[in-house]
């Protein structure tokens, strides 16, 4: 037998605010520009509706696959919103995710509904669609919040990387300058971190010593207790 509501029900998505570093240090947001009414034109999250048979991470990373190109990332959820008025189709409730990746990896490609894909800075984004700007505030908090007490950060950065671009990333995302000294000294001490014997290539400067993050190491430490701050 098949059962079935007596009563109407909103209708569920899911929308992705996606960060990327770029090579000078400088956050940005993925947007993708919408092919089809409303707000037909104009950028907006990558995101749409959860089909039946699937979840909402499934959904969501679907979403980003077909409207960008993008697959296997972090992605975390992070907020509902569900202003009765928010999409003006009909009533519209969306879970919304935060996903980090390393811009030097990934080559976005707009697909199916979107007219186009882009980077933008958090700082000079265009007008979005729907409530999307409250969205992305949202992220953006979360985001500044979650870097201090888990390695998240590192999502962001190249597999191997420098002490200076590490702390760069911290700076960049916490809107703040941290002492250099006082920075190296907390981080090594996590001995969360692999010294490589390898340099920086290609560099104008004083090529720095490369590192990597050793995630299994943390992995290990956080099932005693460990805490991860910075």
């Amino acid at each position: 037998m098949t059962y079935t509501y007596k009563f109407p029900r909103p209708n569920l998505s899911v929308d992705c605010v996606v960060f990327g570093l770029d090579e000078e240090n400088l956050l940005k947001i993925m947007l993708i520009q919408r092919n089809l009414p409303p707000f037909k034109g104009q950028w907006a999250l990558p995101g749409g509706f959860v089909r039946v048979g699937e979840t909402l991470e499934e959904a969501a990373l679907r979403e980003l696959r077909e409207e960008t190109g993008i697959a296997k990332v972090f992605l975390e959820q992070m907020y509902t919103f569900g202003e009765v008025n928010r999409d003006p189709r009909e009533r519209v409730v969306t879970v919304a995710y935060y996903a980090l990746i390393n811009l030097w990896e990934y080559q976005i490609q707009a697909a199916t509904d979107a007219r186009d894909a882009g980077w933008f800075l958090v700082n000079q984004l265009p007008p979005l669609a729907f409530d999307h700007d409250k969205i992305v505030q949202v992220a953006l908090n979360r985001l500044k919040g979650k870097v201090r007490y888990e390695p998240i950060g590192f999502e962001l950065l190249p597999k191997k990387f420098t002490l200076s671009q590490l702390q760069k990333l911290y700076e960049t995302v916490l809107d703040q300058q941290l002492d250099k000294r006082n920075f190296r000294k907390k981080i090594l001490k996590m001995n969360l971190l692999v010294e490589l014997e390898e340099f920086q290539k290609d560099v104008s400067h004083r090529a720095g010593r490369l590192y990597q993050f050793d995630e299994q190491k943390y992995l290990q430490l956080k099932e005693k207790g460990f805490n991860f701050e910075i």
